[in-house]
């Protein structure tokens, strides 16, 4: 069978390496059939699609919205790579799942219109499925409203013309969206278990996403969650195109 390709653009090791290790364990994989590049460390190599079941793009430091002249020369050189390999994942439908920061990229890429205003601080919010996200395959067995956790800065405002709305919540309206068949983003975190995101709530507690004085009441209050279902669209994804 063949592998997965796991793209991470985390630049610190603990949370690029539990956020790999979630991933195998959430698409119940083993280490040989999920490959990682980090493509902060260097040029993207080049990909040949008919190596891989599916692409996955992790979450990380990046915001697609950032104004250009605010972008450092490696946010640039990882969107120029992403944007240029989804050309291809896109023209061929290609299975690939996005997270968080697939809701920039691919949104981006197809047309959508991704800013601040529907940014949410980090925890858990209810999510609840679209009529089409009830009867997409990647959602089989979820519930029609999930605890999911987020923490982000950008937010898809205007859904691109090419994608279905498969969930949202309150404060963010779009939360999953499909382009095509086989491609998915998800704002929502569906590799994070509670000591992910506690560990993540460590390792960018100076990343602007809360103020540093605030983190002994977050880990409190994530202590307070429990978030169950998103992983089963991992899971989903695995077994469809697995």
């Amino acid at each position: 069978m063949k592998p997965f390709l796991l793209l991470s653009t985390r630049a610190e090791d603990l949370a690029a390496d539990e956020e790999y290790d979630a991933f195998l364990r959430e698409m119940g994989l083993p280490e040989k059939r999920l490959h990682r590049v980090r493509m902060e460390a260097g040029p993207l190599p080049r990909i040949d699609l008919d190596d891989y079941a599916g692409v996955l793009l992790g979450g990380g430091p990046f915001n697609s919205s950032d104004p250009p002249a605010a972008k450092s020369p490696l946010q640039r050189r990882v969107e120029a790579e992403v944007s240029a390999l989804l050309d291809e994942v896109v023209a061929r439908d290609f299975p690939f799942m996005g997270a968080c920061y697939g809701v920039g990229t691919l949104g981006v890429h197809q047309g959508g219109v991704i800013d601040r205003r529907y940014a949410e601080p980090i925890g858990a919010v209810p999510v609840a499925l679209t009529d089409a996200g009830r009867a997409d395959p990647l959602l089989e067995g979820m519930p029609e409203v999930f605890d999911a956790y987020v923490g982000h800065k950008e937010a898809c405002r205007m859904l691109p013309p090419t994608a279905t709305l498969l969930a949202g919540s309150a404060s963010c309206p779009v939360q999953m969206f499909r382009v095509k068949q086989n491609l998915y983003a998800t704002q929502f975190h569906p590799e994070l278990d509670r000591p992910g995101i506690i560990t993540r709530v460590y390792v960018y507690q100076h990343a602007g996403y809360f103020p540093p004085h605030e983190l002994d009441l977050l880990v409190a209050r994530l202590n307070g969650t429990d978030v169950t279902e998103p992983p089963r669209v991992l899971a989903n994804f695995a077994a469809r195109y697995g």
